[in-house]
């Protein structure tokens, strides 16, 4: 199997990266891919801001995998950079097949050449396998995350 092509996401990609954050349970309470249009607003935020990087995985020409890397400056750790990985995403017919592991390789590496000192990532309490797979690619569950809807 040839490694996929991960590059940047484009608008003519957000029906596809909207069908991947849909199609888990969580994702298929919360999102709306009939609906592009809050995507479409978030997508222009998004690329406006040259601390984002909103990216797909592509394989045959098929958008199989997504994910976003966000860069945030910090005072503490001594001024450290964070990033952020999130939404990582991969095709139904692709899992188990270490596209989830290049992804996150390719943001690990990324998030090193654009001079961040710690990665970081949060994943819903009840993705059992997701932490599995993070722990298994070097990630420490070293904290407990907390969020509030606004």
């Amino acid at each position: 199997m040839t490694d996929p092509i991960i590059r940047p996401a484009t608008c003519a990609d957000l029906p596809a990266v909207v069908a991947l954050l849909a199609d888990d349970p969580l994702g298929a309470a919360r999102e709306t891919p009939d609906d592009l249009a809050p995507y479409r607003a978030a997508f222009a935020r998004i690329t406006a801001d040259p601390q984002q990087h909103l990216v797909v995985a592509e394989r045959g020409g098929r958008t199989v995998g997504t994910l976003q890397l966000t860069l945030v400056p910090c005072l503490a750790r001594r001024g450290a950079t964070r990033a952020i990985i999130e939404a990582v995403r991969v095709h139904a017919e692709e899992r188990g097949r270490g596209l989830g592991g290049h992804l996150v390789g390719w943001a690990v590496e990324r998030a090193r050449e654009l001079g961040a000192d710690l990665v970081q990532l949060t994943s819903d309490a009840s993705r059992t396998d997701a932490h599995r797979f993070y722990e298994r690619l070097g990630f420490t569950a070293s904290h407990v995350g907390f969020k509030r809807a606004l």
